[in-house]
């Protein structure tokens, strides 16, 4: 762990699990309980009697006086931020079962790589090389999941893949990304939303740096959702991470984070005629390996047709049972490729059309809703 903010913190035995990669998230709560987030194993609890209340309360103490802030009966709420690591206290006069907190690690890497993603069957192959067009072709990106399935990377492997010389501004209110770090020689400009500076008052001076690119760390408000459409109505290209349950559902749930009670028919169009894509991730763990999977089960288009009828399409499903169904992009995803001179090879068209066997009838009932109008 490199993390300025933190190195004259004493983690004493938190440190083992603060440096190993493989760990994302540590949770301390109950008076003693330890449970770790990793890549490889998911959700587990440890056991290891020198972290304690004693030990977490000397830690909320030193973050505190690092933060310049206060941690008491009175603000019984504490966040320390570092440009790795992020702290979240709760007093024991508020956590009535003993202090609790949650480490979150946000290391400056992209952890995806393509040869291992592809070996770890987290992709397949031609759905890769679809998605890279994609970002190249200036797609409008969602990414849906639960939390922990791996959306803020898979977002991130997908920033590597833009154009050098493509100007990108980040919106976060939690650094994550690290996008500035990560690729120092580019033109990238990290911004953090505060209790001063809004994602409405960041959206418009970010609109004055002239990015190619805005990308959302997480759209979980309504003005998330106001910041996407304007980005993507003013001539900019996003990518972005909502909690959803499948990516078809990415515009109606962007909708039920609305506070206003604007026509949903008017909105869901919209939708779908600036996002041409939504991705679902998926993580669980595996009842044979124990080992925690992440994988993309999902790849959906959004387009509106000339009959102003807005429809989805969903190019790639993966079911649990690893039985995969494609189906190729519609001729509007293609034509807005091609106008912005990307162009998908007839293999990869093809490759990405062939579907595994499946009974007609089981077909019809599990994938009836695969292409569906919406409003005519």
């Amino acid at each position: 762990m490199n993390d300025n903010m933190f190195s004259q913190i004493d983690f004493g035995p938190l440190k083992e699990y603060l440096e190993n990669d493989d760990i994302t998230d540590i949770s301390y709560s109950n008076g003693g309980q330890v449970w770790l987030k990793t890549l490889s194993r998911g959700i587990y609890r440890i056991e290891n009697p020198a972290i304690n209340n004693d030990l977490i309360k000397k830690l909320a103490f030193q973050c505190s006086n690092v933060m310049g802030k206060t941690f008491n009966m009175a603000h019984p709420f504490l966040d320390a931020e570092g440009s790795e690591l992020r702290l979240n206290f709760i007093h024991d006069s508020i956590a009535r079962n003993g202090i609790a907190v949650v480490f979150r690690k946000t290391p400056a890497k992209i952890r995806l790589v393509k040869e291992k993603i592809l070996d770890e069957k987290y992709i397949t192959l031609d759905i890769h090389n679809f998605l890279e067009k994609c970002v190249q072709g200036h797609c409008n990106i969602m990414v849906c999941g639960e939390t922990g399935s791996g959306k803020t990377e898979l977002v991130k492997y997908l920033a590597s893949k833009t154009a050098e010389n493509e100007k990108i501004i980040t919106i976060e209110d939690t650094l994550e990304l690290h996008l500035d770090r990560i690729f120092p020689h580019r033109d990238i400009v990290a911004m953090k939303t505060n209790n001063i500076a809004s994602y409405s008052d960041v959206l418009v001076t970010c609109m004055r740096q002239n990015p190619k690119w805005i990308l959302l760390s997480e759209v979980r408000s309504a003005e998330a959702v106001m910041a996407v459409r304007n980005s993507i109505s003013s001539g900019h290209y996003i990518l972005s991470t909502i909690h959803a349950d499948k990516a078809s559902s990415i515009p109606s749930r962007m909708y039920s984070l609305l506070e206003t009670n604007q026509d949903i028919e008017q909105f869901l169009k919209s939708i779908y005629r600036y996002i041409q894509l939504g991705i679902y991730v998926r993580g669980y763990q595996d009842k044979e390996t124990k080992r925690f999977i992440r994988e993309i089960a999902e790849v959906t288009e959004f387009y509106v047709t000339p009959d102003n009828e807005a429809k989805h399409n969903t190019i790639y499903r993966k079911l649990a049972d690893g039985r995969v169904v494609r189906n190729a992009p519609s001729p509007y995803l293609i034509e807005y490729l091609e106008i912005q001179g990307v162009f998908l090879e007839k293999e990869l068209v093809e490759a990405m059309s062939k579907k595994e066997e499946v009974e007609k009838n089981e077909e019809n009932n599990i994938f009836a809703d695969d292409v569906e109008v919406l409003f005519e």
